[in-house]
């Protein structure tokens, strides 16, 4: 068998499974962006953006830092999975994170509704 034979049609290739995955999670945000309020959704849609980088990273932060403030009014811990989110737009290790938990989210979804139609 040659070294360098060319993959077989059948099997994908591992930058497939990379597509795969990547469509998967887009897919995933994309419909929790659409469950947002109307004016809610070109705000994140542009924050998701590359350009706006720049402004994620330190937004991010800004929230995780919020969250440990919770104990104030106006702060919360809802501030924590926000700011993660944001981060994982960019560093990569937080992306496998978020990417479970949108598969949890999702999850949660389908079950929920399924209990409804019933």
């Amino acid at each position: 068998m040659r070294r360098n034979a060319p993959p077989s049609p059948d099997m994908p290739m591992a930058t497939d499974y990379a597509d795969c995955a990547v469509h998967r999670s887009e897919r995933r945000i994309e419909q929790l962006i659409d469950r947002l309020p109307p004016k809610l959704r070109p705000l994140i849609r542009w924050l998701r953006r590359p350009s706006s980088r720049l402004v994620r990273i330190p937004d991010g932060m800004l929230l995780i830092c919020g969250g440990f403030l919770s104990i104030l009014p106006l702060f919360g811990l809802w501030m924590f999975p926000l700011g993660f989110m944001l981060l994982a737009e960019d560093i990569p290790p937080f992306q496998r994170g978020r990417d479970r938990l949108l598969a949890w989210i999702e999850r949660r979804l389908l079950r929920s509704q399924g209990d409804e139609s019933r």
